[in-house]
C-alpha cells in the first residue's frame, strides 16, 4: 500500500473514533442497572418485614461498640465494584448516587446525590450486610418511601471506564488534528508518539482485521480498533496503584460482546444465514439436529467473549491479592515473626504475577479483538464453493473459534 493510502486510512480511523462514545454510552446505561433489580428486591423485603429506623440505628451502634474487630483482608471485596474510590490509607472518595424512583404518590422522578452518605441523610435507607467492610459505603441503598426503579449511580468501574475513554480520545484526537493539517498525510509522521499510534492502527488493521475478515475488512476496522484501544487501556489502568480494572466487571465485557454480536448480525450475508438455518451438504435427517446447534452458536460466541475477558482480568488480580494476603494469614495463625518471614516469598510471587498480568492485559485485548474479527468475518465472508463442501468451510471457522 502506498504511503498516501496509508495516511488517508489513518485519518479515516481517527475521524471515526466516535464509536468509543457509543460504547461508553452503552456501558453507562447498562453497568449501573446491574444493581437495580437487587435494590428493588431488598426494598420489597424491607416492606414485608419492617423494622424501625431507630431500632436499626441502635443495633448498628451497639455492634460498633462491642465488635470493634479490625477489618480482615478480603481479596474478592477489594476487586469488586463499589460506589467510592479507595485511596487507603487516605480517606475514600465517594461517587455520586443517581436514582430513578417512583415516589409514594406514584410520580416518577430522578434523585441525585453527591455521595452515599448524602443519600442516606436525605431519607434513603442503607441496609448493611453482616460482615460488611465499608459500612454504609458497601450497603444496599433502598428508597425510604417509594421504590427505586433504576440505579444509575456512578460506580468505581464505570469511573475508570470513562477515564480509559478519555485517555484514548486524548491520545488520538490531537494526532487526528495533525493529519488534518497534513502532518503525516502530505509529509512523514513527526515525533515518536505519532509514529507509535499510527503503528497501533496499522497493527490492528494488517495483523488482526484484514486476515480475519478479508476484502470487507476496512469497513470494520474503526469498531475493532476502538475495541482494542479501549480494552487494552482498561486492562492496563487497573494495574496502577489505586486503579480498578473496568474489564473485570461482567457488565462492561457484556456490553462489548453485545456490540460485536450486533456487528456480526448486520454483517451476515445471505450465504451465512443459509448455513445457519439450512446447512448445505448435510443429510435432511441431520439438519433438525444441526440447526438448533447453529442458532445456539450465535449466542455462545458473544457469551464466550464476555466471560473470557472478565474471567482473565479478574483472576489475575485475585491471585496477586491472595499472595499478599498470605502474609497477614500467616501472621494471624503463627505470629508476626512467621508473617515477616513469608514477606519475601509472597512479594516475589506477587511481583512475578504482576509482570505476567501486564502481558495478559495486552494479550486479552488482542484475543478479544481477534475473536470479534473472526466472528464478523464468518458472517461477512462470501462463500464460493460447491453444495457438498459448503458446510465444511463454515465448520472449519467454528472449529478455530472453539479451539481458541
Amino acid at each position: 500500500m502506498s504511503e498516501r493510502n496509508t495516511t488517508s486510512f489513518c485519518l479515516m480511523i481517527f475521524r471515526r473514533l466516535q464509536l468509543l462514545f457509543v460504547l461508553m454510552i452503552a456501558i453507562a446505561i447498562v453497568l449501573p442497572t446491574s444493581s437495580a433489580a437487587r435494590s428493588m428486591q431488598d426494598h420489597e423485603a424491607a416492606q414485608d418485614a419492617p423494622v424501625s429506623d431507630e431500632r436499626e440505628a441502635d443495633e448498628h451502634v451497639e455492634e460498633g461498640d462491642h465488635e470493634e474487630e479490625p477489618a480482615k483482608f478480603d481479596a474478592v471485596h477489594h476487586n469488586s465494584d463499589a460506589y467510592y474510590l479507595d485511596f487507603s490509607p487516605m480517606p475514600k472518595l465517594e461517587l455520586p448516587r443517581i436514582f430513578v424512583v417512583r415516589r409514594a404518590d406514584g410520580e416518577i422522578g430522578v434523585d441525585f446525590f453527591g455521595s452515599t452518605h448524602a443519600a442516606v441523610e436525605a431519607g434513603y435507607v442503607a441496609e448493611i450486610e453482616e460482615g460488611s467492610h465499608g459500612g454504609i459505603l458497601d450497603a444496599h441503598i433502598v428508597a425510604g418511601s417509594g421504590k427505586i426503579l433504576v440505579d444509575m449511580s456512578i460506580s468505581k468501574h464505570l469511573f475508570f471506564a470513562w477515564l480509559s475513554m478519555l485517555i484514548v480520545l486524548g491520545a488520538y484526537l490531537p494526532i487526528a488534528g495533525r493529519y488534518k493539517k497534513g502532518i503525516g498525510r502530505d509529509t512523514a509522521p513527526k515525533g515518536r508518539f505519532q509514529n507509535l499510534l499510527e503503528s497501533l492502527v496499522l497493527f490492528v488493521r494488517d495483523d488482526i482485521v484484514r486476515p480475519s475478515i478479508g476484502p470487507k475488512a476496512d469497513k470494520y476496522v474503526p469498531y475493532l480498533l476502538t475495541v482494542f484501544l479501549f480494552v487494552v487501556t482498561c486492562n492496563l489502568i487497573g494495574l496502577f496503584p489505586f486503579g480498578a480494572t473496568a474489564t473485570a466487571n461482567i457488565m462492561v465485557t457484556a456490553v462489548l460482546a453485545i456490540m460485536t454480536f450486533i456487528y456480526t448480525m448486520f454483517a451476515g450475508t445471505k450465504d451465512y444465514w443459509k448455513h445457519i438455518f439450512w446447512p448445505p451438504g448435510i443429510p435432511i435427517l441431520v439438519k433438525p439436529i444441526l440447526i438448533p446447534v447453529e442458532i445456539l452458536g450465535l449466542f455462545t460466541k458473544p457469551f464466550a467473549l464476555a466471560i473470557r475477558l472478565f474471567a482473565n482480568m479478574t483472576a489475575g488480580h485475585l491471585v496477586i491479592l491472595s499472595l499478599i494476603g498470605l502474609i497477614f494469614s500467616f501472621a494471624d495463625l503463627f505470629g508476626p515473626a512467621v508473617g515477616f518471614g513469608v514477606v519475601p516469598i509472597s512479594v516475589a510471587f506477587a511481583l512475578f504475577i504482576f509482570l505476567l498480568e501486564i502481558l495478559v492485559a495486552i494479550i486479552q485485548a488482542y484475543v478479544f479483538t481477534m475473536l470479534s474479527a473472526l466472528f464478523i468475518g464468518m458472517a461477512a465472508v462470501e462463500h464460493e464453493h460447491h453444495e457438498d463442501h459448503g458446510h465444511d468451510a463454515h465448520g472449519s471457522l467454528t472449529t478455530v473459534e472453539a479451539g481458541s
